[in-house]
């Protein structure tokens, strides 16, 4: 099991609410995974200022939550023990904001994925169901009606999504060829 472990999203939430008040926790760190996944190599310095498509915007410093969530994402993603996580609310949150939470990765992982420019021509079938699969998601409008269904259609879809992640990082990184066996 990797040692790589995301900051919780409160610790996140906080260093954004400092620097970057109109960005979601959620959603960048669905637009870093995307951008990793699609098989970009930022350094350390330049991460955010790549993911968020602004070339003025300064590196977070130290190791602060950003800088961990980096460090842990790149770890994650890399560990052959598929420990991939999605940064989104604890349990306790109401499965509305959680469901919200996860509409919201998705749309960052697109949009981190396209600006990570791999040619999706040449993903295999699998991983471009997947990715079809998370634009599903991230286009979709949430009912909250019956909570306990509602808690375990959640859990299911976020399964889902870590690994159609690991399925494409495997297909962009190693190719699918070469794709880690993740079932």
């Amino acid at each position: 099991m990797s040692d790589a472990a995301l900051p919780s999203l409160h610790q996140v939430a906080a260093e954004l609410r400092r620097d970057l008040p109109e960005v979601a926790p959620s959603e960048l760190h669905g637009s870093l995974c995307g951008f990793l996944s699609a098989g970009a190599q930022p350094s350390r310095e330049q991460w955010l200022a790549q993911v968020m498509s602004d070339a003025s915007m300064s590196a977070p410093e130290g190791d602060g939550a950003l800088q961990r969530m980096f460090d842990a994402s790149l770890a994650q993603l890399d560990s052959p023990d598929f420990d991939f996580e999605l940064l989104l609310p604890e349990g306790e949150t109401p499965v509305s904001e959680r469901g919200d939470a996860l509409v919201a990765w998705c749309r960052g992982f697109l949009g981190g994925f396209g600006l990570g420019a791999f040619d999706t021509a040449k993903l295999s079938d699998e991983a471009s169901e997947a990715l079809s699969d998370i634009s599903r998601i991230a286009a979709s409008d949430l009912d909250y009606e019956d909570p306990e269904a509602d808690e375990e259609a959640l859990a299911e879809v976020i399964e889902f999504i870590r690994v159609a992640v690991l399925l494409l990082h495997s297909d962009c990184v190693l190719g699918p060829r070469h794709r880690r066996r993740l079932n």
